[in-house]
């Protein structure tokens, strides 16, 4: 499960994410990342929490592949949120095909989308 802090909810923060991040799309996946703009030297701040949020539509399959693909996807990022940067927004998309893949798949094509997202692939 993806911690509370984590978790993105409003509908503003997904269209932030989507509209004014970058875009990596993958055979199973897109992945939209917005870097977090914080002031490091503002006082007595923190960085916010890296967000996560999940967009599984009905072209992925019925409502038990759906929720099927959004927990695995959830467990993936949890695990590579530390590879983030702080206050980034992060939304996921799953495309059709995702359905029908197994977790390894996922997790190749979500790595693959992030390291392209952060810099260390070429386009």
């Amino acid at each position: 499960m993806l911690p509370t802090e984590n978790r993105l909810r409003r509908r503003e923060d997904f269209a932030t994410a989507v509209r004014r991040g970058r875009r990596a799309g993958r055979p199973l996946l897109v992945v939209h990342l917005r870097s977090g703009a914080t002031n490091p030297h503002a006082p007595g701040e923190s960085a916010p929490p890296t967000r996560a949020g999940f967009v599984v539509s009905k072209a992925v399959g019925v409502a038990v592949v759906r929720n099927q693909v959004k927990r695995r996807l959830r467990h993936l990022v949890r695990d590579r949120l530390a590879e983030l940067p702080p206050g980034s927004l992060v939304v996921v998309r799953a495309l059709p095909g995702a359905g029908d893949a197994d977790h390894a798949q996922l997790a190749r094509d979500l790595d693959a989308a992030l390291q392209r997202l952060l810099g260390g692939g070429a386009r």
